[in-house]
């Protein structure tokens, strides 16, 4: 059995260990808070971007209008985005989302598709450079240091939008995590280029796809050139947004989980120690008895 002075040594190790987890869960409830104000703030007016995207786009099939909103006409080259955070420490945030990216890219390579990976995030890369190395084409790092911005969202949207210009895919899709609560994240893959057609639009009139008619005042073409580079970048935004607010609220209940499992942990210790003591204790009592009686 381990010395008395092992025991106090690993109750030390494990105390130093729950003071670091305690501090890092408060430390990501209060940054949760924030995260997810941003995140639900985001919501509707990326929601109400995308409905009309997809409505427009629905109008624009087959090959006629701008190419973000009714695609090349071809789905032979993906792009996967795989959004996951620069740090670890947070639960299965980071491998659900490596997970269902996994599944995807399997399925596209499965159908004959030709799959390129964008990795926003570190975890994200490092994990599947293992399988699919040669598929990354690159990895962005360090988005919201020291705080989200919408710039972070505008620097991966002109990487994309320099690819999809230059004929390096047809589709681009992004998998990452939609904040439901701190406990509970859902993976969601979303295909940001071109924009799905809404659902029952496939048997809608061509200028009425999605229920909705629209006039372009001044001119189709000016108004459709600025819009759409937004909505790439405002859903790209919401992805980050999403993505921040699980991340916290995944670490925050990793910390606790871990705190409280070192909690257990002290507690075993201790008792052992005490056992171990009170066998040392009576194991002396017996010696010096019996040399009393011996005497």
């Amino acid at each position: 059995m381990p010395s008395l002075k092992t025991f106090r040594l690993r109750i030390r190790s494990v105390q130093s260990t729950q003071k670091i987890t305690k501090a890092m869960k408060m430390v990501a409830a209060a940054k949760l808070r924030r995260a997810q104000e941003q995140a639900m703030a985001a919501r509707p007016y990326a929601e109400a971007m995308d409905s009309l995207m997809a409505s427009l786009g629905a109008s624009f099939k087959g090959g006629t209008g701008p190419r973000l909103l009714a695609g090349t006409g071809s789905d032979k080259v993906h792009l996967v985005i795989v959004a996951t955070g620069d740090r670890g420490l947070c639960g299965a945030f980071n491998s659900s989302i490596v997970r269902e990216a996994r599944r995807v890219i399997r399925a596209l390579l499965a159908e004959g598709k030709t799959v390129k990976v964008l990795a926003v995030g570190r975890k994200g890369r490092d994990q599947l450079r293992r399988d699919f190395a040669g598929h990354i084409v690159e990895t962005i790092t360090d988005l919201g240091r020291p705080r989200l911005s919408y710039g972070d969202a505008q620097k991966v949207a002109n990487r994309v939008m320099e690819m999809f210009e230059a004929g390096e895919f047809d589709v681009a899709t992004v998998i990452f995590n939609r904040f439901k609560s701190a406990m509970t994240q859902i993976v969601t893959r979303q295909q940001l280029i071109p924009p799905p057609a809404p659902e029952g639009a496939a048997n809608a009139a061509p200028a009425t796809a999605g229920g909705a008619v629209y006039e372009f005042e001044p001119d189709e073409g000016e108004i459709l050139t600025d819009l759409l580079p937004r909505n790439l970048t405002v859903q790209i935004f919401r992805v980050l947004l999403e993505n921040a607010a699980s991340f916290y609220g995944s670490q925050m209940t990793a910390m606790d989980n871990a705190a409280r499992n070192a909690g257990d942990v002290i507690r075993k210790l201790t008792l052992q120690m005490n056992r171990s003591r009170q066998a040392t204790i009576t194991k002396e009592l017996i010696e010096i008895i019996s040399g009393a009686e011996a005497l």
